[in-house]
C-alpha cells in the first residue's frame, strides 16, 4: 500500500503552522507527502517555507484560495498518497505513533475507506477527549463525536462521492460525511489530535448549527430528532457561558461522562 498524505491548510498563521509542521517530522512513521496549502495574503509563510530547510515530503502551494473549501479541495487534488488527512494548521499529532498504528489499520483490511479516532479539545475552559465510533442513524447529531481532524480516508474514496461542497462556509465536513457514511469504516479507539479550537466551526457555533440542519435535511428531509437535538447543543452552549454551567461540566467530567 502506498502512504499517507497529509494536508495541512494555513492562513496568515505562521506560528501555529510551525507547530503543526513539527509535530508531523516528529512522528515514527512520517507521510510519504505533507502538503502545505497556504492561501495566506501576506508573505511570512511563503518565506519560512523557502527559505528554512524542509524534509523531503513537505510540498506546499502558495497562492490565494477562494476559502476553506476550495483549499481542501486543492489539497486533495494534489495528494498521491493512498490515503489522505487533514491536519489543519495549529492541530498537533496526540501522540508520535499516530502515522504508525494508522498504517496497521488499514494494512490488514484492503477494502476499509475510511478511520476517525478520538481527539482533545476544550470544552467549558477545561481539555476533554472526545470520540465514538460513527453511526450513520445517529447523522442528525452532527459531527460532535467524529471529528473531522481524526478522519483517514483513501483518496479513491473522493472519486466515488465528491468533493467538498463550496455550497457551505462551516459545514463542509459535515455535509462530506453524510456522503461518506456508507463507504466500509472502522473506529480507532486512540487520541489521534490535539486541536486547536480557534476554527470556524467553534467561533461561529450556532451559524454552524444552522449549515448543519440544511446539509441534514438535503439528503434525508426534515427530522424532529435534529430539531430537538440541536435544541439541546443550543442549550448546552448558553448553559456553558455561565459559572454555574462551567461547574456542571467539571462535575461531568469527574463522572467521566464528557464523551456523552
Amino acid at each position: 500500500m502506498a502512504g499517507i498524505s497529509i494536508i495541512t491548510i494555513c492562513f496568515n498563521n505562521l506560528t501555529d503552522l510551525q507547530k503543526t509542521c513539527a509535530s508531523v517530522d516528529a512522528q515514527t512513521l512520517v507521510p510519504d507527502e505533507h502538503w502545505i496549502v497556504n492561501g495566506s495574503c501576506t508573505t511570512d509563510i511563503e518565506q519560512w517555507l523557502l527559505q528554512t530547510p524542509q524534509p523531503a515530503y513537505r510540498k506546499w502551494i502558495n497562492e490565494r484560495d477562494k476559502g476553506i473549501t476550495d483549499a481542501f479541495n486543492k489539497g486533495i487534488n494534489k495528494a498521491a498518497g493512498v490515503i489522505t488527512q487533514f491536519l489543519n494548521a495549529g492541530d498537533i499529532y496526540a501522540a508520535d505513533d499516530v502515522l504508525e498504528v494508522v498504517a496497521k489499520t488499514f494494512i490488514p483490511h484492503p477494502s476499509l475507506q475510511w478511520i476517525s479516532g478520538n481527539i482533545e479539545m476544550i470544552r467549558a475552559g477545561k481539555p476533554v477527549v472526545v470520540g465514538k465510533p460513527f453511526d450513520r442513524s445517529k447523522l442528525y447529531r452532527g459531527m460532535r463525536s467524529v471529528s473531522h481532524p481524526t478522519w483517514f480516508v483513501k483518496k479513491e474514496v473522493y472519486s466515488r462521492i465528491g468533493l467538498f461542497s463550496s455550497e457551505y462556509k462551516i459545514a463542509m465536513d459535515y455535509d462530506l460525511m453524510c456522503r461518506i457514511a456508507d463507504e466500509p469504516y472502522t473506529y480507532l479507539d486512540k487520541v489521534i489530535v490535539i486541536f486547536d479550537d480557534s476554527g470556524i466551526s467553534n467561533t461561529k457555533y450556532l451559524d454552524s448549527l444552522k449549515e448543519n440542519r440544511k446539509v441534514y435535511e438535503s439528503y434525508f428531509g426534515f427530522s424532529w430528532l435534529l430539531i430537538f437535538w440541536q435544541l439541546r447543543l443550543k442549550l448546552l452552549h448558553y448553559l456553558l457561558q455561565t459559572s454555574f454551567g462551567k461547574w456542571l461540566f467539571s462535575l461531568k467530567k469527574k463522572l467521566g461522562l464528557e464523551n456523552w
